[in-house]
């Protein structure tokens, strides 16, 4: 699987959602992307990112029919991406999954050759984004930090750190994997049109 495979992790408060919501806006019109649809055992009007919504029940039976490229559970819930999010890869599209931290060792194990994306934020500015969320004490606010721990990512990850102006961090992120595709793109000869596959 090529590097436009974008898988991006980051812990809570780091503002996530918000990054790659930016970057959506930002991304080039001339370079196609796909934002893979998760499917979460979640309400459908829980708020957030829209998604596909079942219930524990219907997500166990896809697990069983395959029906997931890949799935995780992370903070009570489960999380799958339906295979037909990523077909866009096979015509040189790129792809954003938003993952999970906890699943990133069992992704490269499947897409080794897929961008990894970190976005995080200081401990100062995790903790006030997660108090005004309002979900939690402070008390668990704290064992929820004190229990992150950093993650030791590839030399070509790609890290961003969302503690200030929310444009600032999506303009980096999006400057970032431009580049990195320009050099990957490079070093396999000459440059291919945006709409043909890469080599895989």
């Amino acid at each position: 699987m090529n590097h436009r495979l974008v898988y991006v992790i980051g812990p809570s408060g780091a503002g996530k959602d918000s990054v790659l919501g930016k970057l959506r806006e930002a991304w080039p019109a001339h370079d196609p992307a796909h934002w893979a649809t998760r499917t979460i055992t979640r309400p459908a009007d829980a708020g957030g990112e829209q998604h596909e919504a079942v219930n524990a029940h219907t997500f166990h039976q896809l697990c069983q029919t395959q029906a997931f490229a890949m799935h995780w559970t992370a903070n009570g819930l489960s999380y799958g991406v339906r295979h037909e999010e990523l077909k866009q890869l096979s015509a040189g599209q790129w792809v954003f999954v938003n993952g999970s931290r906890a699943y990133l060792t069992d992704f490269l194990q499947q897409w080794p050759q897929a961008t990894v994306v970190q976005i995080s934020a200081s401990i100062e500015v995790l903790a006030k984004r997660l108090a005004a969320r309002g979900r939690e004490t402070q008390e668990a606010i704290a064992l929820r930090l004190s229990r992150a721990v950093p993650l030791q990512l590839a030399p070509d990850a790609v890290s961003i750190v969302n503690d200030g102006d929310l444009n600032d961090a999506a303009n980096a992120l999006r400057e970032s994997l431009l580049m990195r595709d320009g050099r990957q793109r490079g070093s396999s000869g000459p440059m291919r049109r945006q709409n043909q596959p890469q080599p895989q």
